[in-house]
This record gives C-alpha cells, structure tokens and sequence, in this order.
C-alpha cells in the first residue's frame, strides 16, 4: 500500500509541476498530504511528518530568504553593473563566451561541493548580463546546474560522502579513479555552453531588429542592441538612478566576498551569515526606515515565493520519508529486477542515474535504495563500490539541478526566475547527456564494467 502510494505521489507531484498546472506549493503539499491520507495515516501522523520535514528545511528556507533580499539589495546599489560592463567589452557582446563563462564559473564556485553557495555565487552575478543580452534564463538555469553538478562528484559533495558512508568505503577511493570521467563531463559540459551560447547568438540575431542603426559597430547584432549603452549606464537607468551606490561599490564588493567566505569557511550558520550581510548593506546603502523598507518589500515577492516553496518542499519530503512511502519504493524497484539483470546492474545504475534524481533524494537514494542494490549486487559477484561509483556519475551529482526532492533546486530555479516545469524539461536531456559522458569515461577507464563477472 505505503509503495503504491509512493509511486502515485512521485507521479502525480512530478506531473504537475511539469504540466504548470498548479504552483509548487499546492503540489508538493497536496498530493503527499492526500496520499498518506488515502493510505490510512490519521491527521496527527501527517501533522508529525510534515513537521519533521519543514524542521529539516527551516535553517535553509531562512537562508534562502536573506539571500534573496541580500543579493536584490546589491543589485539595486550597482555592485554588478561593473562586472557586466567589464564582461560585455571581454566577451564583445558574445553569448558564446558568456555561456561558457557561465559553466566555468559555477564548476569554481562549486569547489566546495555547496549547490546552494554555488547558485546564490552565480546566478546573481550573471543575470545581469544575460538580461543586458537578451539572452534566456532557461539557459542562465541550465548551465549553472550543469556547472555545478559535474563538481558534485567530488569527495567532500554530498552524493560522493554519503555514497561512502553507505558502503563503508572511503570517499576518496571512490573519487580517485572516476577523476577522468569527471574530466570528461568538463569537457562535454564546456561544449554544451558553447553549443547553447552559439543557439542564444542565433536567436537573438534573428530577432535583431533591421536594419542596424549605422555606425553601431559593437559585434553581436541583437545582442548589443540588448546590452546597456556605451556610457555604460544602462542597467543602473533601468533600475533609477537613485538606487545606485557607485561610490560605495568597493565596500559592497568586500562585503560580499566577507559574506562568502563566511559561507564556505562555515564559521556561522549561513542563514545568520546572510542577516547580518543585509543588516550592513541596508544600513550603509539606503540608510533611514523608509528606504531600508522599501528595498525590502522591492524583493519580498521572490523572496516569500521561494520560502513558501522551501517549506512545502518539506512537508513532502517529511511525509514521504516518515511515512515509509520511500523505502517501499526503494525496495520494489530492486526485488522486481530480473535475475538477468544483475551482471549488467552497474551500467543499468549507471545509465538510470540522472532520471532517479526525479524519483529519490540524496538521502533516500543513498541510504535506502543504494544499500538494498548493493545487496542484490553480492549476488551476483558486483563489488558494492562498483555500484557506489556508477550512482555518483549522475545520482544527485549531475542530476541534482533537476532534482525537486533537493533543497538547493529551488533556489536555483528560484533565483534563475524559471518555471520549475520548463527547467526540468530543458535541463534533463543535457544533463542525461553529460551523465552518459561521465559513464562512458569510466567504462572506458574500467571503473564500471559492462558486465560483472
């Protein structure tokens, strides 16, 4: 009953958000809350769920809410219009060098294996341009989750250490050896940028209005007739001139890089370290109540809209996981694998990782579905680290951007200002793609064989 109720609730969730029919909010809390319902659970068994679960997410959803309102701040005082302009004359008005500049800088913020340090690192500081290029923001999403996946395999992410810890082997020795293959998915992750960057450049030519004003010389045809002006000026204009703080934008760039250090030093909890950073920015930049309150409510909307999602994100995951709905499923999909199977059950694992990421958490997989096929890999003479290693191509590793079961997933598209639906829809096929890159490389490496035995 609780694993058919499972599978039902994953349907019926991933459905709609993919359909748009209905917000992320009414999904994610209505269908969990009426399944453990239809399956016998009495309101104060949800009710401890879905506590258990908005417990597990209020210190991020409290995060995300400052950061929101942080990051909106600073874009309102000019810290990045600088960066635009310094990367528009770099990238001459290219959305090939900006795509790609996307991906490299989301692999280095995510250094530190954090997804959500990473998207709060990246999207705000890219935005801007891909707004000033006319560039999209499904693309924006795409790239930064592809970035900051491909890194995700390292030791100290979260796939990698809990892969680890499930079959009690050290995290490195299941790095070491699948460090080619992730230097693959660099490289096929480097190419989608460009592949992505040259379609941008295409559309936004073809929707270049004609003919070009004479004399415009800036290369890129709509792409510059998108970008903020010479003077330089534009994006501060479109904000109003009065919200920039140009004389201030050494001391909010320092800021920020305190905030972020904060961030992966750990030294506080991070939704402390982003209160204080809006205390100081609010009260440096737009001293006085009226304008702190203004600038607040100027970004409230995003921000309510991502802790409200946060939140309902975790009364599913509490009620699915409390009520035993995930280790029901976990156990059907591996009692119901044909015997025939088992040999091959590595590259099955490896080639299905990066879809799982729509079916089970980081914690689900690992720690209920990973041990189980693990299991059933004995049987077959398949080493538990050979399965560890082909989940971690693209279990929550590659596949976390799309992964609605993931906290940072919500900030990510969040931030990106993207439908949940078109993100998933967009992002899955490429990031399946650099999944099966990763796999490749380490059958070619013979870190995952084809056939056990």
């Amino acid at each position: 009953m609780l694993t058919a109720m499972g599978f039902a609730t994953i349907a019926a969730v991933l459905g709609l958000l993919l359909s748009n029919r209905v917000s992320a909010v009414v999904a994610l809390t209505a269908a969990p809350v009426a399944a453990a319902l239809a399956a016998g659970f009495g309101p104060a068994e949800i009710g401890e769920f879905a506590a258990t679960g908005i417990a597990g997410v209020a210190g991020t959803a409290a995060m995300f809410v400052f950061a929101i309102l942080y990051f909106g701040v600073m874009r309102d005082a000019g810290l990045f219009d600088p960066v635009v302009r310094r990367v528009l004359r770099f990238a001459g008005h290219n959305p090939v060098t900006v795509a790609v500049a996307t991906v490299v800088l989301a692999m280095l913020a995510h250094l530190d294996g954090a997804g959500a340090t990473t998207f709060l690192i990246t999207i705000p500081a890219m935005l801007p341009l891909y707004e000033a290029l006319g560039m999209r923001r499904l693309v924006l999403a795409a790239l930064t989750g592809l970035g900051a996946g491909i890194m995700n395999l390292v030791p100290w992410g979260g796939p990698t250490a809990r892969a680890a810890t499930a079959i009690g082997a050290d995290a490195n020795a299941l790095w070491v050896p699948l460090i080619p293959a992730q230097l693959a998915g660099i490289a096929a992750c480097l190419a989608i940028a460009y592949l992505l960057g040259r379609r941008e450049r295409t559309r936004l030519a073809a929707e270049a209005p004609v003919p070009a004003p004479a004399g415009a010389g800036a290369p890129g045809g709509a792409a510059a007739s998108a970008a903020p002006a010479p003077s330089g000026e534009g994006t501060a204009e479109d904000r109003g001139a009065a919200l920039g703080r140009p004389r201030l934008f050494w001391f909010n760039a320092a800021l920020t890089a305190a905030t972020v250090a904060a961030l992966v030093s750990a030294v506080l909890p991070p939704e402390l370290v982003f209160m204080l950073a809006l205390v100081v920015a609010l009260v440096v930049n737009y001293p006085g109540l009226k304008a702190q309150t203004d600038r607040v409510n100027a970004h409230a909307e995003g921000a309510i809209l991502m802790a409200s999602t946060l939140l309902a994100a975790g009364v599913f995951l509490g009620v699915m996981e409390e009520s035993g709905m995930i280790e029901g499923m976990a156990r059907a999909l591996t009692g119901a694998m044909p015997e025939a199977v088992g040999p091959g059950l590595p590259l099955l694992v490896g080639v299905l990782a990066v879809p799982l990421s729509l079916l089970f958490g980081p914690d689900a997989y690992y720690f209920a579905v990973l041990p189980v096929l693990t299991a059933v890999g004995e049987t077959f003479g398949v080493p538990a680290t050979t399965l560890a290693q082909a989940s971690i191509v693209g279990e929550e590793t590659v596949g976390f951007p799309i992964s609605p079961l993931t906290g940072s997933f919500y900030l990510l598209t969040g931030l990106s200002g993207v439908s949940i639906g078109a993100h998933i829809r967009y992002l899955l096929p490429w990031a399946w793609l650099v999944s099966l890159v990763v796999l490749a490389a380490a059958v070619a490496t013979g870190v995952v064989p084809l056939w056990a035995g």
